[in-house]
């Protein structure tokens, strides 16, 4: 009902980034465990802690850790809220995420929606606004023909990359619409890259009915993360169409891999993408989404995307977040 796929954690590497050890102890629905992972931490004897919050069905656990860590060890909690108020709601979410914050000495925002949306739950403890760094644990890219080769996608195809979990609000319904739109599309490739949240038949369908059978390659599943740089590198620009978003992790997968963006004009996607230089930011519509993707491939745009990207991401340092959290855990 909340994960209603067959993969969310990541069978292929769980060994995490070279240096650093990852204990698994927590379950969402065994409290047995949430108590001895709050002991496991306070016996580490830290100066803070820091936790990721991204969905009210994980309030009550990450809560409850909270709380006994702060009683163990009087040290500063600090969460890091990609999400406060979820995409798709259900019952108990306010409440969930009220008893979270609750426990929660000070917060890092990932966007501006979610530093606003913070105000419903707290309006006193100390905040700041981080935009997550740059995915850069894909390993490095590759060259587009090889990338192409490998996904048995023709060089001379123009490629646009939807990538990640398949949900409504993800927006794919519109890209479709507005790939029909498109002139030329027979040049034009989407790939669909990810895992549906929701039934893919009705994609299917809507696809027959645009007659798109030539121009979509969906590749369903969860992408593993060796995988990621094929589709990437592959693309000439990714397609964000979300329906409503606060920010998103596609975003600094595409400025690891340097590549132009799409996104529309909802949460914090256009303060990660700047209009007309990184790519392009348009209204939750199809035909401004049509006139995009046309533009793109007939103008002149690519080069100059792909430039200022390298300068972009520069924003978006995991030094520079690290430090920011350090200095607020101890002001």
């Amino acid at each position: 009902f909340v994960f209603p796929v067959t993969s969310q954690i990541e069978a292929v590497d769980r060994k995490g980034p070279e240096g650093v050890k990852i204990n698994s102890t927590i379950s969402s629905i065994n409290s047995i465990s949430w108590w001895l992972t709050a002991r496991k931490i306070a016996r580490y004897k830290p100066d803070f802690v820091v936790v990721r919050y991204w969905l009210p069905f994980m309030g009550p656990c990450l809560g409850t850790i909270c709380k006994w860590v702060k009683k163990m060890t009087g040290v500063p909690v600090i969460a890091i809220c990609d999400n406060v108020i979820p995409h798709e709601k259900r019952i108990g979410d306010r409440f969930f995420t009220k008893y979270f914050t609750k426990h929660v000495d000070k917060f890092v925002a990932m966007s501006s929606s979610v530093l606003d949306d913070l105000n419903e739950f707290d309006t006193d403890k100390p905040r700041k606004l981080l935009y997550h760094p740059v995915y850069d644990h894909f390993g490095e890219g590759v060259d587009k023909e090889f990338a192409r080769k490998h996904l048995s996608i023709p060089l001379e195809k123009k490629v646009v990359l939807f990538f990640g979990i398949i949900r409504k609000y993800k927006g794919l319904k519109l890209l479709l619409e507005a790939l029909a739109k498109v002139k030329n599309k027979q040049d034009l490739r989407l790939i669909v890259a990810g895992e549906f949240y929701e039934d893919r038949i009705k994609y299917n369908r809507l696809i027959d009915k645009l007659n798109l059978q030539e121009v979509v390659k969906i590749d369903s599943g969860f992408v593993d993360k060796h995988k990621v740089k094929f589709y990437f590198c592959a693309a000439d620009i990714v397609a964000q169409p979300y329906l409503s978003a606060t920010q998103s992790g596609v975003t600094q997968i595409a400025y690891h891999f340097e590549v132009p963006m799409l996104v529309t004009n909802v949460g914090g996607l256009p303060e990660m993408v700047p209009h007309g230089k990184v790519g392009y930011v348009t209204d939750v519509n199809a035909q401004q989404i049509a006139d995009a993707i046309e533009k793109y491939f007939e103008g002149n745009d690519q080069a100059e995307f792909r430039q200022n990207i390298l300068e972009e991401k520069k924003r978006f340092s995991w030094d520079f977040f690290a430090t920011e959290i350090s200095e607020m855990a101890n002001g």
